[in-house]
């Protein structure tokens, strides 16, 4: 009797054992398992967009970046009766900037500034969009690569920057380039002249930029200028 029950004990054993290895297990690791892959999925995508997150706030992704430290700066400037032309050696004195004046081939009389007269040239001009490609007796910047600030300063003509300065930013390069536009005008303000100057460019990283009465203290110039962070 008592081998018999032994042997009973036995098989019972046998059939425990079998059921443990048989891998009854199975659907709670693969539960785990899923829910591990799941926590991972989500937490990918979050980190995800920390990372996009964190690449729109840093000044190279802005448009308000202030220029980093370690470059040059230039001072491109084209004034047509020498307002812009002050602001732009405020800016030179402050700064300690190089200054590029853009001069056109056949220069602005003051019968051409007249934009009261329809038939005067900057009225011709506005009027045929084609005749604003203005011929320069320069573009080209001695050592150009070497700069990594550029301002860029104009008069406001029609609420645009004046067509001179088109010529010189087609002309040329802006990569790796922080451009800060600035203007004088004595009622428009800076409107898009710089945003329009940005697409003509297509390369630099373009501020929003600056607009100063057409006789402005130097002061209020530097006071700017400061709050750049140069």
């Amino acid at each position: 009797m008592k081998k018999l029950f032994a042997g009973i004990l036995s098989v019972m054993l046998v059939l425990a054992l079998s059921g443990c290895e048989s891998g009854e297990n199975t659907p709670d690791n693969s539960q785990s398992s899923q829910s591990s892959e799941t926590q991972s999925e989500a937490a990918g995508p979050t980190s995800s967009s920390d990372d996009e997150a964190a690449a729109d706030s840093t000044p190279n992704e802005t448009p308000n970046e202030t220029p980093t430290d370690g470059g040059k700066t230039l001072v491109v400037v084209y004034s047509a009766s020498g307002n812009t032309k002050a602001i732009a050696d405020y800016i030179v004195s402050a700064t300690g900037a190089d200054l590029f004046e853009i001069t056109p081939t056949e220069p602005y009389t003051s019968d051409d500034l007249n934009w009261t007269d329809p038939d005067s040239r900057v009225s011709r001009e506005y009027d045929d969009e084609s005749l604003r490609d203005v011929e320069l007796t320069a573009t080209t910047v001695e050592n150009w690569e070497d700069y990594d600030t550029v301002f860029i300063g104009y008069p406001i003509w029609w609420g645009i920057a004046a067509w001179p300065t088109s010529s010189f930013v087609k002309a040329n390069d802006f990569s790796d380039k922080t451009v800060i536009p600035f203007c004088t005008s004595s009622t428009s303000g800076l409107g898009s002249s710089g945003t329009l100057l940005a697409e003509e460019a297509g390369t630099g990283n373009w501020l929003e930029g600056q607009r100063f009465q057409s006789r402005e203290d130097e002061s209020t110039v530097k006071e700017w200028v400061d709050s750049l962070g140069l």
